[in-house]
């Protein structure tokens, strides 16, 4: 997908992107490419690829969230790497407030000086582990609109490292691949104690060749409070799943 392809497929989708936004993903992308040569960000770089399984990709949560579009949402993503989905959104839908966690200071030091040059306002990086930010105690505890994790985990992991963040009546969005029904039956409990329901699973392809590539958002609406034991201390999710 050419800059202009990527263009063209989001004004079918009826977001219109500014020539100072294309420009900002144009800066985005040089400076991804030029920080991965020094720190381990992504192993997708052709341009191409990036725009189309990071830029395009991270952009389809607007399509499963309209209200993405418009509203002065506070977004939180967890474990966003590189920022992804989070600062792809935040470029075409200026007017959310984005906070970024990362467990690695190196991608928090590339993210600091993009937001810099980018001159992107109202985004908030923090350097922490998923389990730490969101437990008890902590301000960010049930404090957003919607929490966002693209290839972070399994849902049942990841359903504990995001809803505690989630305020009552907000909304955990999930990007996920293939494999989002398994994971969504098999993490179905671990949503509910941690306060969640599914509301709905938008599906779509991304146009790869030579086959497309499925993609998968689920939308988990934050009906109750999280328990205060959760999250549990770090890496105890991941070794033993609710």
């Amino acid at each position: 997908m050419t800059p202009e392809e990527f263009r063209q497929a989001l004004a079918n989708q009826g977001i219109q992107l500014t020539d100072h936004q294309m420009n900002q993903f144009a800066q985005y992308y040089q400076d991804l490419v030029a920080t991965n040569q020094v720190v381990n960000l992504t192993r997708i770089t052709d341009e191409k690829d990036v725009y189309l399984k990071h830029f395009y990709d991270s952009i389809t949560g607007s399509f499963a969230l309209p209200a993405l579009r418009t509203e002065s949402l506070s977004l939180c993503d967890i474990g966003a790497g590189a920022g992804f989905p989070s600062l792809p959104l935040k470029i075409a839908f200026p007017q959310l407030k984005v906070t970024i966690v990362d467990s690695l200071n190196k991608r928090i030091n590339f993210l600091q000086e993009l937001v810099a040059r980018l001159n992107l306002d109202n985004v908030t990086l923090v350097h922490s582990r998923a389990e730490d930010f969101s437990k008890k105690g902590s301000a960010h505890r049930e404090n957003y609109d919607v929490v966002t994790a693209r290839a972070v985990a399994r849902l049942s992991v990841l359903s504990e490292l995001c809803l505690p963040a989630a305020k009552v009546g907000g909304i955990f969005l999930a990007y996920k691949a293939q494999a989002a029904a398994d994971e969504l039956t098999s993490a179905t409990r671990a949503i509910a104690k941690l306060g969640g329901q599914k509301r709905n699973v938008y599906s779509l392809e991304l146009p790869t060749k030579p086959e497309p590539e499925e993609r998968n958002l689920l939308i988990i609406d934050k009906l109750t409070a999280t328990p205060q034991q959760y999250p549990r201390r770090a890496g105890t999710p991941a070794k033993k799943p609710l």
